[in-house]
């Protein structure tokens, strides 16, 4: 059983990784049931591709911690019949563990990053929520889980400077759909073609303006960029969440007078991404943190030139062309997009994220605490 805050048709790297693991371990047999928090237009109860999928409603606003709390009576009941309980960092991790503890299940946890004192270094969060949010992250960690899962080598690294037990700690690497992150399948000149482009030199981010995302640097880097590159285009796919946070990105365009510069588009369907990708001359990941990186690893994937923030797992996760650059400084990202323009990059063996060795990697932790349980779901 399954305790996320978010799931699909929830847009995150974190909702990719448990859609592909919940969908790969039921499609080998396994039985999967994931309590979530109930998005708008959504239904309480649904099987997709056979996950069970159990929402709980929480009012509007600050939904995902309400979720915290909300979601302990149909977490623990739901738990019975499981032989485990996985959750992920931030809001799921408390009922899960609970509800564990309760039941004397194995409880497993999935770390994407850890912050510790870099809270208050995130662009718009005020000193007060920072440091809420340090605490939180700190009673989560703490929390006795019979194994912490990293995305990457810095996130393991974060957890042992939090007084983890390294011997609890497993590394498995998210993975990427090289199916569909496919250069030679992919067509950029039907996207060009739709969004007004000709010979321009775009620059592309896609995600969301979360506060670890660093999107108010790159925003503020297109005057510079510009001036080094006349012809050139922001890209920007944007999510509308947070919205207080896509509202300032919105501003901050307008401010700065560079609305002739910037192509704000809404997130598109997974499946057309690549298109737009292949659309681009090189991809922008601005970010202050990231547990593993899935805007880097699907550029990379795709052969595309990657800038990114020379921080956290970024420079353990990009290969092919890339160059890195200094966080927080728009200067440097500019710098960096123009050495892409001159074809001025590190250059690196590729390197292979495969979704199968992911699930693989999971089914040998579970193995590992909960033995024969999970060889009986497939027999």
């Amino acid at each position: 059983m399954f305790a996320l805050e978010y799931y699909s048709p929830h847009i995150g790297g974190a909702e990719v990784l448990f859609k592909t693991l919940c969908e790969g371990l039921a499609s080998k047999g396994h039985d999967i049931t994931v309590v979530t928090l109930r998005l708008p237009n959504t239904p309480a109860f649904e099987v997709i591709n056979d996950v069970k999928v159990h929402r709980v409603k929480a009012p509007n606003k600050g939904a995902r911690y309400w979720f915290t709390f909300l979601s302990i009576p149909k977490v623990f009941q739901l738990s019975r019949q499981a032989d485990l309980i996985h959750t992920t960092t931030y809001n799921g991790a408390f009922p899960a563990w609970f509800a564990g503890k309760l039941r004397r299940k194995t409880c497993v946890i999935t770390v994407h990053e850890v912050f510790g004192s870099h809270w208050e270094e995130l662009v718009g969060m005020s000193w007060i929520s920072a440091k809420l949010h340090q605490l939180l992250e700190r009673l989560i960690v703490a929390l006795p889980f019979h194994r912490y899962i990293s995305v990457s080598q810095y996130t393991a690294n974060c957890l042992i400077k939090f007084g983890v037990n390294p011997e609890k700690i497993v590394v498995v690497y998210n993975g990427i759909d090289y199916n569909l992150f496919d250069s030679e399948k992919a067509d950029g000149k039907v996207i060009r073609q739709k969004l007004g482009l000709s010979n321009e030199f775009v620059y592309v981010y896609y995600g969301r303006p979360g506060v670890s995302k660093g999107v108010e640097y790159l925003v503020q880097a297109v005057p510079l960029i510009s001036k080094r590159i006349s012809d050139s285009k922001l890209l920007l796919i944007l999510a509308h969440d947070p919205k207080d946070r896509y509202e300032n990105i919105k501003r901050m365009i307008k401010d700065l007078n560079i609305k002739d510069k910037v192509i704000l588009i809404d997130p598109v369907p997974r499946d057309e991404l690549p298109n737009y990708i292949a659309a681009s001359d090189c991809v922008v990941v601005p970010s202050l943190s990231e547990g593993f990186g899935f805007t880097a690893a699907e550029a990379c994937a795709m052969g595309k030139p990657v800038v990114a923030s020379n921080v956290a797992s970024l420079p353990e996760v990009v290969s092919g062309k890339y160059v890195l650059v200094e966080p927080r400084n728009p200067e440097a990202i500019a710098e960096g997009v123009e050495r892409v323009c001159k074809g001025e990059t590190e250059n690196s063996p590729r390197k292979v994220f495969s979704w199968d060795e992911c699930v693989e990697g999971y089914l040998r932790v579970y193995q590992e605490l909960v033995g024969d349980a999970t060889q009986k779901v497939g027999r």
